[in-house]
């Protein structure tokens, strides 16, 4: 409940700090940095604090397409408002549970292995690498 509190908390007060994005653009290529770009600025956020998270763990900080997956896993969900979000927390909502095949689509023709982990962050039965993954999306 607390970690739903402060998503609200950061989507409505919190901003994407551009500053950010020298070291993004060092991790993503062209085509994926601009699939970053076109996210909300919320899920920039949140995909940052991710990826500064994956880069502390031992097992992901040398896996660069799990620091690609940290940033892009959530392109698929355009740009959606809170009150969505809340209505996915709450009830449901099949167009964003969605977003990681559409991420997949995004990106499938630019970087295959990134748009299959993309495709599967949500999945319940997945490889060591992307249950850590997980839980530190899950915080």
């Amino acid at each position: 409940m607390f970690s739903r509190l402060k998503q609200g908390y950061r989507y409505l007060f919190k901003k994407f700090d551009k500053s950010s994005e020298y070291e993004i653009r060092n991790i993503l290529t062209v085509a994926e940095f601009e699939i970053f770009s076109q996210m909300s600025e919320y899920d920039k956020l949140h995909s940052f604090l991710i990826y500064k998270r994956c880069k502390k763990d031992e097992v992901l900080r040398n896996d660069i397409n799990y620091l690609k997956l940290a940033l892009l896993h959530d392109c698929g969900k355009g740009n959606i408002g809170l009150l969505k979000r809340i209505k996915k927390v709450l009830v449901g909502d099949k167009e964003l549970e969605r977003h990681a095949e559409k991420a997949f689509e995004k990106l499938k023709d630019i970087n295959i292995d990134l748009a299959k982990l993309c495709r599967d962050h949500h999945e319940k039965i997945v490889e060591n690498k992307m249950k850590i993954f997980q839980k530190i999306d899950d915080k």
